[in-house]
This record gives C-alpha cells, sequence and structure tokens, in this order.
C-alpha cells in the first residue's frame, strides 16, 4: 500500500524526469533549426531564395504621363491630389550614382577616389550586398554621401505583386537602419535607364512607390561601364554636354569595376577643371537630405538583422571549413582503412603465418544473461557444439524471466550457472572470472552464437605471450530487415576494415562484448572489468593498451549476433555505445602525458579513435547539410557529383570489406539509403551523448528486447515456443 508521502516523492520523480528528458532531444532539435535558419538566411541575402531573375520585355508608353517622358531623372510621384512631375540637376552639377553595391573590393576604391577628389556620390544598394557589408554603407553615410533603395534582390518590380514590392523595399530599408541607422527616401527601380524609357509596366510600379514617400531616381547619362568598353569610353560615355547638369550612372559592384575606379581617377578632376561639382542628389536639387535617423525598435531590429546576416555568413564559412577538414578526415581513413587492411589481412593469411605453437588448453567462456530466455539456449548451445574444449558459466544477473532456470534445466555437460542478484554487467563478469578455472577467458553476450571453430579461432593470438585480449568478429544475423541490412554493412566495415587497421597501429579500440578472449592474467593486472563506463568493453581494451598488452583481431572467430530491429532500439544501444565511448576516453586521458605503453597509446591510440569514432563522425554530417543545400540552392548538378563522389568511396570500401569477408555484394543495395537515412540517425545519436556528456547528465543501462532468430549457420534450427508465424532464423 502506498502512502501519500509514497506517492508524493513518486510524482516529484515522474516529474523530474519530464523536465529532464526532453532536453536531449530538444537541444538536437534546436541546434538543426538554428543551423537550417542560418543557411535559409544565407541563402536568402545570396539571392538564391525568392530571387527572381526575369526582366520585363519593352511595353508601350501610351499609360504613361507626357511630362514624364520628357521630363528630368527624378520623378515625384509622391502627392496623391497632384500629377507627377519631374526635376533635373542644375547646369555644372553632376550627380554620380553607383548601383549594386556596396562590394568588399571596388566600392572601398571608389570611395577612396571620392575622398581623394572631395566629391559627393549617392550609392543606390541592393540590401542583399548591404547586409553582408553594413560597415561599407556606414562608411558612405559618414563621409557625407547619399544612400538610396535599389531593392533587397534585385528584381523586375514590375513582375512582382504589391506585397512582394512592399517587402522589397521594407528590408532594404531594415538593412540601412542595421548599417547606418538611417532611413532613406530615394529609390532607384532596377533594370532602368532614362525617364522616355518609362512605359505601362513600369510606370504603376512608379506611381506605387511614389505613394510610399519614395523619389524616384533614373538617370540621363550612362557611362555604360558594365559593358567595360575601356577607360576612355566610359569617360567619354559619362560626360555631359554643353555644362548641362546629370544623373551618371555607374557601378561599384556585379564584377570587376576595375575600369570604373581607372575612369574616376582621370573622370573627377577633369570635371573640376571644367567648373563641374559632384554633389549629392539634395544638395543639387536644394532640397533637405534625403537621410532620417533611425531610433528605438526599428533600429534595434535593423541591428538584428545585420548582425544574424554576419553570424550567418560565418557559420556557413565555418561550416565550409568544416566540410574541407572533414573531407581529407574521410578520404584520409579510408584510403588509410584500404591500405592497412589490405596489408593485415595479406599478413594473418600467408601459409607459413602463425602465432607460435597451437593454443589446446581449455578456455572458460562466461555468459552473462539478464532476462535472456529468448536467447539463452541457443547461445549456450553453439558452445557446447565448439570443437574446441570449454567450460561454460551462465552468469545470471537477476534475471526474472526464468534465464537460469532453462539453462539448468538443459542439463548440458561443462556448463555451470551462477546467480547473483541484479548488478550490471561488468560485475557479472568479475563474477564469471572469479568462478573461472582457467587462464583464458572468453566473453560473448547472451544473445550471441558461436560456430564451431570460433573458440579455437579466438584463443590462437595468445600463442604470443605479449597478446594480452583477442577481438573477434562479429556478425549481424537478423540482416533480413532494412535496419538489420544496414547494421550487416556497418559490422562488415567496421571488423574488416576499421580493427584491421587498429590491430596493425597497435590501438584496437574495443573488444566486442559480442566475441572477445582475455588473458586472466592481464585483467588481473587492471583489476578486472571496470563499471566506471557504460562501455566497459572499450574501457577495459583501453586499459590493456596503458598495461602494455598488445590487442589484436582474429577474423574467423565469428559471432553472430541479434542486432536491434527497430529505431528506438537500436537508437538505445548506440546512445550507450557513443557514450560510453566519451567516458571511456576521458577516463584514460592521463595516458597523454605518461610514459611507455601508457604514453604510446595516449598519443597516438587515444587521438586517433577519439577523432575518428568521436569527432569525424559529429562532423560528417556536414556532407548530407551541404547536399541538402546544393539540392535547394545549388550549385545542384556540382552538389549531387560530389556526394556521389564521397558514395562511391565509401561503396569502394564497402565492397572491399565485404570481399575480405566473404560476404554476398548484394546487401550493398541499401548502401545509399544507408547513407541518407541510418548515418542521419547516427549523428543524431552522437549528437545526444555530447550534450550528454557537456550538460554532466547520467546515462543507465537499457534491456533490448530480444527474439532469439540468431542462430550459427550449419546448426541445426532448435525447437522454440511461440506461435506458427514465428520469424524463422537466419543462417
Amino acid at each position: 500500500m502506498t502512502t501519500p508521502v509514497t506517492r508524493g516523492r513518486h510524482n516529484r520523480k515522474k516529474q523530474t524526469r519530464r523536465r529532464r528528458l526532453p532536453m536531449r532531444y530538444l537541444l538536437p532539435f534546436l541546434l538543426l533549426v538554428a543551423l537550417l535558419a542560418m543557411l535559409m538566411l544565407r541563402g536568402y541575402v545570396h539571392s538564391e531564395i525568392l530571387a527572381d531573375h526575369r526582366i520585363q520585355p519593352p511595353a508601350a508608353t501610351d499609360k504613361v504621363p507626357q511630362q514624364v517622358l520628357e521630363g528630368g531623372p527624378v520623378i515625384d510621384a509622391r502627392s496623391a491630389t497632384e500629377p507627377a512631375k519631374t526635376l533635373r540637376i542644375p547646369d555644372h552639377r553632376i550627380v554620380l550614382t553607383f548601383d549594386d553595391g556596396p562590394d568588399p573590393v571596388w566600392t572601398p576604391r571608389v570611395l577612396d577616389k571620392l575622398k581623394e577628389y572631395d566629391a559627393h556620390a549617392v550609392f543606390f544598394v541592393t540590401g542583399t550586398m548591404a547586409s553582408r557589408y553594413p560597415e561599407l554603407v556606414k562608411r558612405m553615410v559618414d563621409e557625407g554621401h547619399e544612400v538610396g533603395l535599389h531593392t533587397f534582390n534585385h528584381p523586375d518590380l514590375s513582375y512582382q505583386s504589391d506585397a512582394r514590392i512592399d517587402w522589397e523595399l521594407s528590408q532594404n530599408q531594415l538593412v540601412l537602419a542595421g548599417a547606418a541607422g538611417i532611413r532613406t527616401s530615394l529609390f532607384r527601380p532596377p533594370y532602368s535607364s532614362f525617364a522616355d524609357a518609362m512605359d505601362d509596366k513600369s510606370w504603376p510600379v512608379t506611381q506605387y512607390i511614389g505613394s510610399h514617400g519614395y523619389l524616384t531616381v533614373v538617370n540621363n547619362t550612362d557611362s555604360e561601364d558594365w559593358k567595360r568598353p575601356g577607360v576612355r569610353t566610359i569617360i567619354k560615355n559619362a560626360t555631359p554636354k554643353y555644362g548641362k547638369g546629370a544623373i551618371v550612372l555607374m557601378h561599384d559592384s556585379g564584377g570587376d569595376r576595375s575600369q570604373s575606379v581607372a575612369a574616376l581617377d582621370r573622370f573627377l578632376p577633369r570635371m573640376q577643371d571644367e567648373g563641374y561639382e559632384f554633389a549629392n542628389l539634395t544638395t543639387a536639387l536644394g532640397a533637405p537630405s534625403a537621410h532620417t535617423p533611425v531610433t528605438g525598435l526599428a533600429l534595434w531590429k535593423g541591428k538584428a538583422f545585420v548582425h544574424a546576416v554576419a553570424v550567418s555568413e560565418h557559420i556557413t564559412d565555418v561550416m565550409a571549413a568544416g566540410l574541407a577538414v572533414i573531407g581529407v578526415l574521410v578520404i584520409s581513413r579510408f584510403g588509410l582503412m584500404l591500405l592497412l587492411s589490405f596489408a593485415h589481412a595479406r599478413r594473418v593469411r600467408k601459409r607459413d603465418f602463425s602465432w607460435g605453437e597451437p593454443v589446446t588448453r581449455p578456455v572458460t567462456v562466461l555468459v552473462p544473461a539478464y532476462n535472456e530466455r529468448e536467447c539463452i539456449a541457443n547461445t549456450v548451445r553453439s558452445l557446447v557444439a565448439s570443437d574446441y574444449p570449454v567450460e561454460v558459466i551462465v552468469i545470471d544477473d537477476g534475471s526474472t524471466d526464468g534465464t537460469a532456470d532453462i539453462v539448468e534445466a538443459m542439463w548440458l555437460p561443462n556448463v555451470r550457472v551462477v546467480r547473483q542478484r541484479n548488478a550490471g554487467k561488468p560485475a557479472a563478469l568479475n563474477n564469471g572470472i572469479a568462478h573461472a578455472r582457467h587462464d583464458i577467458i572468453v566473453m560473448m553476450d547472451g544473445d550471441t552464437v558461436f560456430e564451431p571453430a570460433t573458440v579455437r579461432e579466438l584463443v590462437q593470438p595468445f600463442a604470443d605471450p605479449r597478446v594480452g585480449a583477442v577481438a573477434g568478429n562479429a556478425k549481424v544475423g537478423n540482416r533480413d530487415s532494412m535496419i538489420g541490412a544496414w547494421q550487416h554493412i556497418e559490422y562488415v566495415m567496421g571488423f574488416n576494415l576499421d580493427r584491421r587497421m587498429y590491430d596493425l597501429l597497435r590501438c584496437m579500440p574495443t573488444i566486442p562484448g559480442a566475441v572477445g578472449a582475455f588473458r586472466r592474467g592481464a585483467l588481473d593486472r587492471i583489476g578486472g572489468m571496470s563499471e566506471d563506463t557504460l562501455a566497459e568493453d572499450t574501457d577495459v581494451t583501453m586499459a590493456l593498451h596503458r598495461d602494455g598488452w598488445r590487442v589484436v583481431y582474429a577474423e574467423n572467430a565469428r559471432a553472430w549476433t541479434e542486432a536491434p530491429e527497430t529505431v528506438q532500439q537500436l537508437w538505445s544501444q548506440r546512445y550507450r555505445w557513443s557514450y560510453g565511448t566519451m567516458q571511456a576516453i576521458w577516463k584514460h586521458r592521463r595516458a597523454v602525458v605518461e610514459r611507455g605503453p601508457s604514453g604510446r597509446f595516449g598519443r597516438v591510440g587515444l587521438p586517433f579513435v577519439a577523432l575518428f569514432m568521436v569527432v569525424a563522425p559529429l562532423l560528417a554530417p556536414l556532407i548530407d547539410v551541404f547536399l541538402l543545400y546544393g539540392l535547394v540552392f545549388g550549385p545542384t548538378q556540382k552538389t549531387v557529383v560530389a556526394w556521389l563522389g564521397v558514395l562511391a568511396v565509401q561503396a569502394v570500401c564497402a565492397a572491399y570489406a565485404f570481399r575480405l569477408d566473404r560476404e554476398r555484394m548484394t546487401h550493398l543495395i541499401s548502401l545509399p539509403l544507408q547513407q541518407i537515412l541510418y548515418r542521419q540517425l547516427m549523428y543524431v545519436v552522437l549528437l545526444q551523448s555530447w550534450i550528454t556528456a557537456l550538460t554532466g547528465g547520467r546515462l543507465r543501462w537499457q534491456k533490448l528486447r530480444r527474439t532469439g532468430v540468431v542462430e550459427a549457420p550449419g546448426s541445426m534450427p532448435s525447437r522454440r515456443r511461440g506461435s506458427s508465424n514465428d520469424r524463422r532464423p537466419v543462417a
């Protein structure tokens, strides 16, 4: 019977779990959303989102007022009650205008020339460029130049709705507020030219923009510098005739503007010598300044937007650098794996290769088991069928499903059951070691089955007295599902490429719990199986390296294990593995500064393991992020080719691993889907492990549901309880 106090304590625990558990999922989700938001913002300010590059062909002019077609280059359509009027620049005054900037290369040079000759100009900036280079906009204003709007994304506004026009203007003003703290009343439509080029498509846009309080500024003198016709031609085109005033169109962005800058160096002093003044538009017209200071919320919104753009630019730069780094790491790792796995296979497959005198003395096989009733019978039968003398000890870790009773009821020779209260796998293994009668100890999981030759192959390396542990070849037995097939590819590559490489480099990171063997004396020297981490197999392997023992790989010591069959089970397993590996790396960090074998592992093995098992997989998602970015924003073709190139490299490595393991290549058909779907899950699991580690979270052992469908190839199927539609064992 529960008391109110007990219920209260239980409710508080449930509330604590509800508060803390979602953070493991919320933080990765928020990071992903923030990253996507930054990429979207970058795509927006680089005209990769909402960009419209259509240009309206010439149209009729019958709806355009005659005074506009024949008037000056400044169109004032702000009055709702009076007809539009135009303004001309007074004689001997030139209003230089620069479109499409600011540009980080050419705009500073233009500003330098204007400052050198004490001239002023009007810069019609686009929001995309101004948001990326706000410091140049501020310099324009600080040095006395005027700034006008040239829209945000530079579309032909005659194609756009009123809402889109409003958006283009407001976003452009937002950037000016953030960059220089001003608003402007000057506007120049993209793709505009002279006033007499106004037509029935562009005139309604001019009226609409005028109703919002803007002066529309076109030009009456086009330098045509965008054609890059040469400095002399640019000067000739920009020179007004007969002392007339002019609004001169030039560009400070959009390509190579070296001719424009060179032309200014000659044009400015020449025209000043002829009595011309280079003034702002409002100064030339004798009107109030076009700039209005922005304060309050509008100012802070502008600054926030500009800062967000800066962050997005830096993030993509960092991502690009990270992509370059991960590209080098991935290619280097694949190349190293292929080279060293080839060398390892060639060495151990030589006819004269031997570890020494054949090992024939009996060994002890430890089987820690917790609620393994579905699998334990197959596991024990596979051990009894071994062609090598074994003592089998099943350590029942407080099972509640009768696991120990099933083993005892089998009445198999050389099989013992040791019962203990539930204390975890490391404690069960240590208990088994204490009961073991032999000096070589084989460890396996309760859901794994051995082939008859597995134990014999596994223990032969102990003929070398330097060998302290041996890693076997774990294989996925239930590969008939998609998740199982993906794990099958992962296991084959991991055991036939990674472990061969680590063997030659003498920094094997993990003796797999499914199939591994240890020298009892080596375990005694390091204190047995540690309970400090959730990856006791990785922990004990690193401890053996630090103690000076060799850890090697036995390719023919095959064990068949039941891999998780659902996403939730796979998540739980890999989350524990990732977190436990991080714990083990952190636990053995002092090896980096130690001497002897520990120092060698700390300065060679530990960084290698950390780089390729923890850091590189965390950066690897950049490949897929840039794939999505390239598919959406371009260049699509190059992006797809690059991604397929990475996939091809992985396919070559996988095919070689399958060849080494004598596996059928048909399973590699699912490799592209593995890269698209399965790998993303592994990324999120690793990220969640990082977050748990950095936030000081704790992770508990989680029991996976087993079905007992895995049996060793060639073994006789055992009779199993269950309905007639039970899944068939995988051979």
